[in-house]
């Protein structure tokens, strides 16, 4: 049986297998050092503090995500931060201290980012391997349209934050003023 950039799913099914044998393996150790009333009372604390930490970071995530919407902006980074603090809540809630290292890793402020940069990077070197096309933007000459910017300041006096959007109309240009003519 020849696997056919079936690799990932290979590397699921043996994760499948290997997470929960070396999870019992880390609990029965941790078990053995401290007792078995101590661990299960770390286990709970941190399904306590996950759920906790979950909530906190949930609502800030959401209130990003609609900040964004709001301000026109593409929520990539805001959509990625809620996916992982779904994940990293679900994996503290489970038994096991490798999936609390990982849900740690997801759901805290400041190792997200980090988090978010690996996934994206294993993204993109499958994509890149798969061949598969990446939309690129690209300057269309043929269909350009000349024209000028003029910068008005916003009605309360601060800069926007984000890309600017710039709203108006598109004219003809047999209806464009000339330079005697005032503009519309």
């Amino acid at each position: 049986m020849k696997l056919r950039h079936g690799w990932p799913l290979v590397l699921l099914a043996v994760l499948l297998v290997a997470v929960p044998i070396l999870e019992v393996w880390l609990l029965v150790q941790v078990g053995q050092n401290l007792g078995l009333l101590p661990t299960v009372l770390i286990l709970l604390a941190e399904a306590i503090v996950g759920f906790l930490l979950m909530r906190h970071e949930g609502a800030r995530a959401w209130k990003a995500l609609n900040e964004a919407f709001t301000k026109g902006k593409v929520p990539t980074g805001e959509l990625a931060d809620a996916a992982l603090i779904l994940v990293g809540g679900v994996l503290l809630m489970l038994p096991g201290f490798l999936t609390d290292v990982i849900g740690f890793l997801f759901l805290l402020r400041w190792t997200r980012p980090l988090a978010r940069k690996m996934i994206a990077f294993f993204v993109a070197r499958r994509i890149n391997r798969l061949g598969i096309p990446v939309m690129r933007a690209r300057l269309d000459r043929e269909n350009l349209i000349p024209g000028e910017t003029v910068e008005s300041p916003p009605a309360n006096g601060q800069q926007p934050e984000g890309p600017m959007i710039i709203a108006g109309e598109i004219e003809e240009p047999s209806q464009q003023a000339g330079p005697d003519e005032p503009r519309r």
